[in-house]
């Protein structure tokens, strides 16, 4: 209640400045009734929104649905618009403020300070417009506007008979937050017609709760198969660190049962242990760690347990959830390794991506290695853009990703 009430009262405030800000605008025809009966509509919307996610984020709960993520995309377009149009009516209340003993002074009509004080505040609402389109575009199709990125590597030391070895990708599911099986059937469907030999998930199967999954369970079970197996790792996400548990027992049990649902989706779990795939006698190395991350995120991983029966000189693929694990452990390990894939920054799930031209998203100032492929010391990193959401259920132009690797001999 305390969380509702504070929150009702800033939406309040600064519904209100927006409110006599913007009055006398439209004046009080037909557009000044609408533009009126539209932010009377924000209000309540914004704190009808505020009711459904205290419900929805209280302990023991946490499933999205359709509703709550179609309140929240549109409540955070409305707040991100609205903080945009506040600053342009702050700078237009700052030039009245500045502009007033000249109007008091000037008593001649042909001077018009209304106009320009009315072209600024319309000048915020053209701009507000701009990022309000662009996030309800991302809540209500982007974010099962799945993509799928190829990328062909090439590898001296490949073994002969895993040259053309195909693998698929997918990262940070987080189920808790999905509400549309179809969508996450035909993402599968579209997967499997690349008919990949193996399939890896680098984390982040929930949010927070086991049971998010279950949904979809059969829905994994009956969509992804693979000749050479289907692997996993686990992601921050999968350990329930941002719930407050009732006692420590909880939590590990819940960290038992998320284990068990990628087993029941047909995934070997990898805690920082590997395997070794053989084919016409030759081998490569496939190493999975639990999530370690930098930033206080959790460090469960031990790459140098996960490699004890890993032979130095063979081919490595290692799963690692979180990137900073390459850069801060991996990259100048004594131990070479040839293909890291992980996830986790979802690329922020909004940012701007043209191959080739541009690529940005506001996760580059956090993370070093954000979505897309990585190369040092010859060695390969590729951080996978995701295929769910959380926090924002949309995405702007990071779509939800899948990911088909070629890997050829060179």
């Amino acid at each position: 209640m305390a969380f509702i009430v504070f929150f009702s009262v800033l939406i309040l405030t600064l519904n209100s400045y927006v409110v006599f800000a913007t009055w006398n605008n439209f004046g009080d025809g037909q557009w000044g009734l609408i533009w009126k009966l539209f932010l009377g509509f924000m209000i309540v919307w914004e704190i009808t929104t505020l009711f459904i996610m205290n419900y929805q984020f209280r302990p023991n709960y946490g499933k999205a649905s359709v509703a709550s993520n179609l309140f929240m995309g549109v409540t955070m377009s409305f707040l991100i618009a609205k903080l945009i149009l506040i600053v342009f009516l702050f700078a237009n209340d700052a030039y009245r403020l500045i502009l007033w003993p000249i109007e008091s002074a000037i008593s001649d009509e042909s001077v018009s300070f209304e106009s320009r004080r009315k072209f600024i505040t319309n000048l915020g609402l053209v701009a507000a417009a701009i990022p309000f389109s662009g996030i309800l575009y991302g809540t209500l199709k982007g974010r099962y506007s799945y993509k799928v990125w190829k990328q062909k590597l090439t590898f001296k030391d490949l073994p002969e008979s895993f040259n053309g070895l195909r693998i698929a990708q997918l990262s940070d599911i987080h189920s808790g937050s999905l509400d549309n099986p179809g969508a996450v059937r035909e993402a599968l469907q579209d997967l499997m017609s690349y008919k990949p030999d193996m399939i890896l998930l680098t984390g982040d199967l929930v949010n927070n709760f086991a049971y998010e999954i279950d949904d979809y369970v059969d829905i994994f079970k009956e969509e992804l198969k693979a000749p050479l197996g289907m692997y996993a790792v686990m992601g921050n996400h999968d350990y329930g660190e941002y719930v407050k548990w009732d006692s420590e027992a909880d939590k590990k049990n819940n960290i038992l049962e998320v284990q068990e649902r990628y087993k029941r989706l047909g995934f070997d779990l990898l805690n920082n242990e590997s395997r070794q795939l053989e084919v016409n006698g030759e081998r490569i190395n496939l190493v999975g760690v639990e999530n370690w991350g930098g930033g206080g995120f959790p460090k469960y991983g031990d790459f140098d347990k996960a490699i004890e029966n890993v032979q130095a000189d063979e081919f490595k693929i290692l799963m690692s959830h979180d990137p900073d694990h390459w850069d801060l452990k991996v990259m100048d390990h004594d131990v070479h390794v040839n293909l890291t894939l992980s996830g986790h920054t979802h690329g922020s799930q909004m940012g701007i991506e043209i191959p080739g031209w541009v690529k940005w998203s506001p996760v580059k100032y956090r993370y070093k290695r954000w979505a897309g492929l990585y190369e040092e010391k010859d060695q390969y990193l590729y951080v996978n853009r995701g295929f769910g959401f959380i926090g924002y259920p949309g995405r702007i132009g990071i779509w939800p990703e899948i990911t088909i690797f070629n890997l050829e001999k060179a």
